[in-house]
């Protein structure tokens, strides 16, 4: 258990961690190490540093594991990281998590808000939105009774985006950063949200001393929101080599100065490589072989969760197209296709997964031959069969309708056998680094969708091998410990 003195030089706040708990039928609880590019980036800043990652607790197991532990882990107990858990009460946590920050913010920042019939903001949403708030102030609490004087903390995406300024009421000496994982919402659709909501989140980043994005994209759309919500309360300038933009805003009646910048972050390629190449991925992959056939057949390769922002369902009807009209790929080509279940306590997101299902079995029923199914979907997340997929891939497809980066698009360059095409939604973050060499599409156009594959799968070797170097390149220029580490001492200078 970590001493409770307040101390720690560095501190990551995030909603998740890097260690999940489950308690079995006999009392024990079992921890799950997580991955993701802050797990990374956390690890890189070496054990002399003394470090502490503060989430929530997620479920009963991670409740069990605070009410044993008080919530403080230690390195051993985590695999790495020195951990402290909160106990946010289960009902604050369902309202703040699931009812605001995935039914609302996420959706508003992906520009899929539901005008027509999504609940109005009413009394049901101020009350969930109190619970927000009461969420985003308990990390603030122990954040500030956790850092040592001058610390820097570093405050990751939506559901924690008040944080930085209740942080920095609390804590003033504090280096505070805040990095935002999705896209950003642009002023005229950030607009929806009552003009008090839109303040708070405004100025609730705008605490932090650096906020950060992944794409100058979304840090534009920020800016603009930051305008329209707090008018003449923030002023934008910009200084040249100092910082992209720089941010004046009140912040308790004084004004406070917030750095705008741009970190996108990259595959980690040594590790992939590496862990691509172990026992229990060539496992997969010979049995992925087996699922194919025709050792000529051609593999069109998307590995997602099912979020609604994915577009799984408008690829796998790109795929349909592609079989409709250009009859020379039946038999030719498989569609391997994982669609990993996400958030499936909304019902939304559960229908959309069912969705998915039904049409990939449609797929097959119409097409499909004796010895040839057109799509081979997977559903149950296997990391070690997604990156023999990443190995096979002739073609990699990618048309989110909206995504902050999109890490899939730089992994699958990488790891690629023998060289992949990308198909990339010019509305992936990843599209601004990766454009130039990947085939663009319209997310919403299935027909130029399907003519994007038909180029694909018609690329000639040399091509295709060329356009795979350059995309790794790309992929790989910012790998999670320097991403993390960039803007770490960039927060400490």
């Amino acid at each position: 258990m970590v001493s409770e003195r307040s101390g720690a030089e560095v501190l990551v706040a995030s909603n998740r961690g890097p260690v999940s708990y489950s308690l079995g039928e006999d009392g024990a609880l079992t921890a799950k190490r997580g991955g993701g590019g802050l797990v990374s980036g956390l690890s890189a800043i070496g054990p002399d540093t003394d470090a502490v990652w503060v989430c929530a607790a997620l479920g009963e197991g991670d409740r069990e594991a605070v009410r044993r532990t008080g919530g403080l882990l230690s390195a051993e107990d985590t695999g790495g990281q020195r951990v402290r858990m909160l106990d946010i009460p289960a009902e604050v946590y369902a309202d703040a998590y699931n009812g605001i920050a995935n039914s609302v913010l996420w959706f508003v920042h992906h520009m899929l808000y539901q005008t027509p019939i999504e609940p109005a903001f009413d009394s049901d949403f101020r009350a969930q939105w109190a619970s927000y708030v009461d969420y985003n102030a308990a990390f603030a609490d122990a954040l500030a009774e956790q850092a040592a004087p001058g610390a820097a903390v570093l405050v990751q995406d939506y559901h924690l985006a008040l944080v930085p300024g209740l942080l920095r009421d609390r804590r003033p000496d504090l280096r505070i950063g805040h990095f935002s994982h999705t896209p950003w919402a642009p002023a005229e659709y950030f607009a929806m949200l009552p003009d008090d909501i839109q303040r708070q989140l405004a100025a609730g980043i705008l605490g932090a001393d650096h906020a950060n994005f992944l794409t100058e994209r979304w840090a534009r759309a920020f800016i603009g929101c930051c305008g329209t919500a707090l008018g003449a309360d923030c002023e934008v300038r910009h200084p040249g080599d100092e910082a992209p933009y720089l941010l004046t805003a009140l912040a308790g009646g004084k004004p406070h100065k917030t750095s705008i910048g741009v970190y996108g972050l990259g595959a980690d390629a040594e590790f992939l490589r590496e862990r691509a190449h172990r026992p229990d991925v060539e496992e997969r992959l010979s049995a992925l072989r087996g699922q194919i056939g025709g050792v000529e057949r051609r593999t069109i390769v998307r590995v997602d969760r099912t979020e609604l922002s994915k577009n799984i369902v408008r690829g796998l009807l790109a795929f349909r197209r592609l079989l409709t009209d250009r009859p020379e790929w039946r038999e030719r080509v498989v569609h391997i296709a994982f669609a990993y279940p996400s958030r499936q306590d909304l019902a939304v997101y559960r229908d959309y997964t069912d969705q998915v299902g039904r049409l990939a079995e449609e797929i097959n029923d119409e097409f499909g031959t004796a010895d040839w199914q057109p799509v081979v979907l997977h559903v149950k997340d296997d990391f070690a069969r997604s990156l023999a997929a990443y190995r096979l891939a002739d073609v990699a497809l990618v048309n989110p309708i909206r995504d902050g980066m999109n890490l899939v698009a730089k992994e699958i360059p990488v790891v690629s056998d023998e060289g992949c095409v990308l198909v990339l939604s010019r509305e992936a973050g990843a599209h601004a680094e990766l454009g130039e060499d990947a085939l663009s599409v319209n997310p919403y156009d299935v027909n130029a969708t399907a003519e994007a594959l038909h180029t694909a799968l018609s690329m000639d070797g040399e091509e295709r091998a060329e356009r795979t170097r350059r995309l790794a390149a790309a992929a790989t220029a910012l790998p999670p410990a320097k991403w993390f580490l960039d803007q770490l001492r960039a927060l400490q200078a």
